[in-house]
């Protein structure tokens, strides 16, 4: 059967864009799909902390194992009060961020240290086992509920014969709680981290959400650029209390905004640990605590922070520094590491419920 001539002109249009067309969508990069702009240049770890107490001192390191309940050692402990049980952090008491933990690999101890009050030189002290074996925990601990939030999870209480000294440093009855990495109770992830959203199950121990916060450097040099020109002053990242500090593009603070998932590589390039963010960190007055001197500024940064990082519809009475997240494997990170954000997203919506 003989072809009409429109059919004809429309097989060779066809054999002569089509290619044209495969090649430009199967060679088109995916940044330049994705609404939310192309994916930034890889980078690399430039600090690590951890805190393992909730609320107090932190501690820089060099490396840190990371679990699924977040890094080896960070926010496993907790001080509560006493016989409600409820959680202490630096909102009710800035002077929390002056007990300090220091962690001695060689005895696997953390010794925990305090000023006692109305003096100059008294010391208030004690030492844990870092990781207590379950053995140990029978001997030295009983369990009971901790309250954070609105919500209670099972911990194990220390003994006063421990940790009673604190009571002065805090003025009242408190109790030192701790929860293992690994429960058969485990704290599960609500908002964002929760089952339904995040896709899979997912724990952590005493942290407020998550079990981990990055925050990039850029960011933090860029606030305080508008600290200085207000009030002539600036401030530690650490005030943020994150956990993985990244070297950031100076052009482009606050890319972290956008940031999906993310991707840590050594610098072998053998074997990866990716993390999936949940979404940004909602911040409170904490920052405006300084963590050495526990002196809190009556206005910043949250008041420069209220100016222009309201920018999450999920939250919109807070300002945002940080994105929160929640590992998919477990591993060894190190200061150095490369860090590669492999996906990116403009749908970041703070879910509120803890």
């Amino acid at each position: 059967m003989a072809l009409s001539n429109a059919t004809q002109g429309a097989i060779i249009l066809s054999a002569f864009f089509l290619p044209i067309l495969t090649y430009i969508y199967f060679t088109r990069s995916p940044q330049q799909k994705n609404a939310a702009g192309p994916l930034p240049p890889p980078t690399e770890i430039t600090a690590l902390l951890i805190h393992p107490i909730k609320s107090c001192h932190g501690i820089s390191v060099q490396s840190a194992k990371l679990l699924p309940t977040g890094l080896d050692l960070d926010r496993q402990w907790m001080w509560v009060t006493y016989p409600d049980y409820e959680f202490l952090t630096i909102r009710q008491n800035s002077r929390m961020t002056l007990i300090r933990t220091s962690y001695d690999a060689k005895t696997d101890t953390l010794t925990v240290t305090a000023p006692a009050p109305n003096t100059i030189d008294e010391k208030l002290e004690f030492s844990i086992p870092a990781h207590p074996s379950e053995d140990w925990l029978s001997s030295n601990t009983e369990s009971h509920g901790a309250k954070i939030w609105n919500k209670w999870t099972s911990s194990c209480v220390y003994s006063t014969d421990l940790t009673a000294p604190f009571n002065r440093f805090f003025g009242k009855e408190v109790r030192l709680v701790y929860k293992p990495p690994f429960s058969n109770d485990p704290r599960t992830l609500a908002s964002n981290g929760a089952k339904q959203v995040l896709g899979r199950d997912a724990s952590t121990c005493f942290p407020d959400l998550m079990p981990l916060l990055v925050g990039n450097e850029s960011s933090i040099d860029e606030l305080n650029t508008r600290l200085k020109a207000a009030e002539n002053i600036t401030i530690d990242i650490r005030r943020f209390r994150p956990n993985i500090i990244v070297r950031g593009d100076a052009n482009a603070p606050w890319d972290e905004d956008r940031w999906k998932t993310l991707k840590i590589t050594p610098k072998s390039g053998k074997g990866s640990i990716t993390l999936d963010i949940t979404q940004r960190c909602a911040r409170c007055h904490v920052p405006n605590v300084d963590p050495d001197t526990a002196e809190e500024h009556k206005r910043q940064p949250w008041d420069t922070l209220m100016k222009y990082r309201r920018i999450d519809e999920g939250i919109t009475f807070k300002p945002c520094y940080g994105m929160l997240c929640v590992p998919r494997e477990t591993g060894e990170l190190k200061v150095g590491m490369n860090f590669e954000v492999t996906e990116v997203t403009d749908k970041h919506r703070y879910i509120t419920g803890f």
